[in-house]
């Protein structure tokens, strides 16, 4: 029985092809390959060298998923935001795959992926709040009964995550810088460094981490980066910007009466995040709801959730169709 989607994932620096059960959510095939060891070196993503990556390893996933090819119903793939040259080798892949097999092709938006990475082996529940953390986009959506998506906050430069990575470069640390800062500020001695927190009396809902990363850069300057330094303005560094994402996200709560919220996004992965929304969602009696840790970052396994619903709903795109949108930038329509 054809019953299986096929999803292919490749946005950025991850590659990566899924196949799940369209009507049981079972993963029936992951795999993802990273390329952070080859962009550590430049202290960020090389967009060519990312998209010479991925075409190297995605045929080297495909070929061993040769044999569901027979059960396959549909194709899907992220066609929105990302990387141009990340996102055309995915697209190139998918196009192939479905005119090749005569198979339906679904395109998915991997911002709406990430929200169904909450969702990976059971059904949606709607009626929630979301926190979008990544390193391209910070936000926060709210998803109403009928699924449709309602965007309440956005940052107004750097990400959440991408402010991780650049505090990380400014202190040659390495590429990615998520889990770099966060290691680093468990180890932190000295405690009294401290930074301003963004917007923290402006009653604008929106975020900004551009400003805090110059008062880290600047603190840099002051001296000598020793190891003690650097835990101690990670840990400084870390504090703030969660404190800052949580200011807001109290506003919100205020405002409105979540049901249920979900943290997803790559920098979701951050413990110390997860611990605080814990605790306002406690004080809220909201219930929360969290990715695996695996299936935080981007995947092909979310897009394949996500295409499960595309697919009850026969929304399939033509392959003749220019798919490819890398600068969008609003998360709009319905899950």
């Amino acid at each position: 029985m054809k019953n299986l989607i096929l999803a292919i994932e490749s946005s950025c620096d991850d590659s990566s092809i899924a196949i799940i059960n369209k009507n049981t959510y079972e993963c029936i095939f992951y795999k993802k390959i990273s390329q952070e060891n080859e962009h550590n070196q430049y202290g960020g993503v090389v967009p060519e060298l990312a998209a010479r990556l991925h075409t190297q390893a995605l045929p080297q996933i495909l070929d061993q998923c040769k044999k569901y090819f027979d059960q396959l119903c549909a194709i899907s793939v992220t066609n929105e935001p990302g990387l141009s040259v990340s996102l055309i080798g995915g697209v190139a892949m998918a196009k192939m795959l479905a005119v090749s097999l005569n198979l339906p092709l679904i395109a998915i938006n991997h911002l709406k992926g990430h929200i169904y990475s909450l969702f990976l082996e059971q059904s949606i529940k709607l009626d929630m709040g979301v926190l979008l953390v990544s390193g391209g986009h910070t936000m926060v959506l709210f998803v109403n009964n009928e699924g449709k998506i309602s965007e309440l906050i956005r940052t107004s430069d750097d990400s959440f995550g991408e402010s991780f990575d650049k505090v990380a470069k400014m202190m040659n640390l390495g590429y990615p810088g998520g889990a770099i800062i966060e290691n680093l500020a468990k180890q932190a001695k000295n405690n009294s460094l401290e930074f301003s927190t963004p917007l923290l009396h402006s009653k604008e809902l929106s975020y900004s981490f551009s400003g805090l990363k110059n008062q880290v850069r600047l603190e840099i300057l002051k001296q000598e980066l020793s190891k003690e330094r650097q835990c101690e303005i990670a840990n400084a560094f870390q504090k703030t910007a969660i404190a800052h994402i949580m200011d807001k996200l109290s506003k919100i709560f205020k405002e409105y009466k979540f049901k249920r919220f979900g943290v997803v996004g790559g920098a979701s992965a951050n413990l110390s995040l997860r611990e605080q929304i814990e605790n306002l969602c406690k004080i809220y009696e909201c219930e929360l709801l969290l990715a695996p840790l695996e299936y935080c970052s981007d995947n092909a396994l979310m897009i394949a959730r996500a295409a499960c619903e595309a697919y009850e709903k026969q929304e399939f795109v033509d392959i003749c169709e220019d798919l490819i949108n890398p600068k969008v930038q609003n998360l709009q329509g319905k899950l």
